[in-house]
């Protein structure tokens, strides 16, 4: 399908891949930035050399075959692993990087960061996909004296997590109880920003999205 260039020009043009069943918090988020047009690639082509940042949400586990390692034991990964949206969010990774556009990645988009940038991850751990940690701001966090954003407690659930780092990722915040990365920035880079928990799902985390789509704003030609 043909896009008119008057689509992609007159704002900027955020790229994503979001699923059906967390769209309802994301357009909440939109809605206060009218002026951001958001390009889901689940839904639609979207041509990425004329994007101006890119957010990498949740979602199931990577595909075994864009892991960095062994998988010891595919039984402890997703039944649901979409190969598909693995390729695409890879490429989107490496496309941003090449024009040094905002990203923010959450929860498995934090992981996709990570690998992409050459980390690997846990692929089973315990205590961190727990109920009530999913929409309540239950799990505790230690941050960097120099964090870009500071939260004490996050709605973080999940049973991966990053290992080794990738290249110039630098930890922003851990898991008070056992040290899991939750938070993590790409050192040397305009605003690439990774979280291990849920800002969508609560207006706690509203000045995050601030943060990311005013970047967005102005890196738009």
């Amino acid at each position: 399908m043909a896009i008119a260039k008057s689509q992609i020009c007159a704002m900027p043009n955020l790229a994503t891949w979001i699923r059906q069943k967390d769209a309802k918090c994301f357009r909440t988020i939109f809605a206060k930035h009218p002026d951001i047009k958001v390009w889901n690639a689940r839904t639609r082509n979207v041509p990425l050399d004329r994007m101006d940042g890119l957010l990498l949400s949740g979602g199931s586990d990577i595909s075994p075959e864009f892991l960095r390692q062994n998988v010891p034991d595919p039984s402890v990964l997703d039944k649901q692993i979409d190969p598909e949206r693995d390729r695409w969010e890879f490429e989107a990774v490496q496309e941003a990087l090449s024009r040094g556009l905002p990203i923010l990645a959450i929860c498995k988009g934090l992981q996709v960061f990570n690998v992409a940038l050459g980390g690997t991850l846990k692929l089973d751990i315990q205590g961190h996909n727990l109920p009530d940690q999913k929409h309540r701001d239950v799990q505790p966090l230690r941050s960097a004296r120099g964090a870009s954003h500071r939260f004490p407690k996050v709605n973080s659930a999940h049973h991966q997590a990053i290992d080794r780092l990738g290249d110039d990722l630098e930890v922003e915040a851990w898991a008070a109880h056992d040290d899991i990365i939750e938070q993590v920035r790409l050192d040397k880079y305009p605003f690439a920003l990774g979280v291990q928990y849920h800002p969508e799902r609560s207006r706690t985390y509203d000045s995050l999205f601030d943060d990311f789509l005013a970047r967005l704003q102005n890196a738009k030609p």
